[in-house]
């Protein structure tokens, strides 16, 4: 078991994981909100299995990038493909999901990830996801004159989206250890409710 795993007690692992059922974590946010970095050191903190919802899409496309389905097929597409993707995934059973950026735009995505998932909004502003998009090209959406400003606007018409997730948690510079620490704790405390109002 590796270092990350040993800090949350099995005992409370385990009860996190009974009280989640078949739900999934859903990872929700802007790119370069830490859904991916986040979600491979929470999954085995609770004892399940982390997904990259990209990594499948691109599976599902044969190999192809999500930024060569955004060229070749266009955004419509790349939404289409992801929406059967998350929802196949939601089938699977409990785990970690790293959702794409605009998984949400997608109203049956959306409704699905609020009936069958806790969603997890990592909350990170302008500057942090400035500095963190710069480091990667892979950000079809992000190649323009201007991506600090193409982020403003995709921010301001998904926050509100966004702010529909069950938990809401900053993703702010520094160990992404903090940031799970913080999940869990929201976690024990959204599930023990839900567990008291059921």
């Amino acid at each position: 078991m590796n270092k990350a795993a040993e800090q949350v007690p099995q005992g409370v692992a385990e009860e996190l994981r009974a009280r989640l059922g078949q739900r999934t974590i859903a990872l929700v946010g802007m790119p370069g909100s830490g859904k991916s970095s986040i979600g491979r050191r929470l999954a085995p903190r609770l004892g399940l299995i982390f997904v990259d919802a990209d990594a499948k899409i691109e599976e599902a496309a044969g190999g192809m990038t999500v930024a060569e389905i955004f060229t070749a097929h266009g955004e419509a597409e790349v939404r289409a493909l992801e929406a059967r993707v998350i929802a196949r995934l939601l089938d699977e059973g409990p785990s970690v999901i790293a959702t794409g950026g605009g998984a949400l735009i997608n109203d049956g995505t959306r409704r699905l990830i609020a009936e069958r998932s806790i969603a997890i909004w990592l909350k990170a502003e302008i500057p942090v996801l400035m500095r963190r998009v710069r480091r990667k090209t892979d950000r079809p959406l992000l190649k323009g004159k201007d991506p600090e400003s193409t982020l403003k606007q995709l921010l301001a018409a998904r926050e509100p989206l966004y702010a529909q997730a069950h938990i809401v948690v900053t993703s702010r510079e520094g160990p992404h250890e903090t940031v799970v620490d913080t999940i869990v704790e929201q976690l024990e405390r959204v599930l023990a409710s839900t567990e008291a109002r059921s």
